[in-house]
């Protein structure tokens, strides 16, 4: 009976171990030797596609860090804005990596690791627009950014009518044609754009006197809860070693991994 009992034991112990295996994301992923990282790959110079068509950019390369600290290899999926919290919440991605910004309303749903970067949010007009030169001015107005963005709330929240665009490629020609009045976005990412078209038709107004935390967000759940710990420790060491600085001023031309 004894001996029954102690092989039952260990039956009980290998089971519980299998079950929590099964139900800790950080394991699974350990297992399958990758990670599913979703991100747009259309928004300069977080992640897009460079002149061979390869995916790059900072967030890119962040993700890659990560990965490479947990001993795997970083998958790719792009999808559009909206589809990168839908595919979270559904467990076809792992983690997000694309300059998303943590917000009290984004964390009653997602887990989110410590920052890696810091950013504002910037206004831009047109050149000869003299009526908007401040969030407030927004009031009736119309704007356009991707759908269900920090971005597009904003707008919306100071009175603004918010288009759903993809891509800020699209938006600033909306702009600088003169069928928005206005749009918002990480000052990083127009400082980049206008350092790749420096005769654009637009100019930034006003910006947001808090910085915003990028971080990267994570199912909430029990199962997360290893993984959120090791991507916590991975990005600490990416920022200890200089990765983060070196990175950011690779693609941002200054270093967004500190708060200033």
């Amino acid at each position: 009976m004894k001996k029954i009992m102690m092989i039952l034991a260990a039956l009980v112990l290998l089971l519980s171990a299998a079950y929590a295996e099964e139900n800790d994301l950080l394991a699974r992923i350990r297992q399958k030797g990758e990670i599913v990282v979703a991100t747009e790959g259309a928004w300069a110079p977080w992640t897009y596609h460079d002149e061979n068509d390869q995916l790059v950019g900072f967030d890119v390369e962040v993700a890659q860090g990560v990965a490479a600290k947990l001993g795997v290899t970083a998958k790719f999926v792009e999808t559009e804005w909206d589809g990168i919290f839908a595919g979270l919440d559904a467990g076809r991605y792992d983690m997000a990596a694309n300059g998303v910004e943590v917000t009290d309303e984004r964390a009653k749903t997602y887990d989110f690791t410590e920052p890696y970067g810091y950013i504002h949010t910037a206004l831009a007009v047109r050149k000869d627009n003299t009526d908007i030169t401040s969030f407030e001015d927004l009031k009736g107005k119309t704007t356009a950014n991707s759908l269900a963005s920090t971005y597009m709330e904003l707008a919306e929240s100071y009175g603004a009518t918010v288009q759903g665009i993809d891509t800020l490629e699209e938006t600033i020609q909306l702009l600088t044609a003169g069928r928005i009045d206005a749009t918002l976005n990480a000052d990083v990412s127009f400082y980049d754009y206008l350092n790749v078209h420096p005769d654009a038709d637009f100019k930034l107004v006003a910006q947001t006197e808090d910085a915003s935390h990028v971080a990267i967000p994570l199912r909430k759940g029990d199962a997360s809860a290893t993984l959120l710990d090791a991507i916590n420790t991975a990005i600490d060491e990416l920022r200890a070693d200089g990765t983060l600085k070196e990175l950011s001023e690779k693609y941002f031309g200054q270093d967004i991994s500190a708060e200033n």
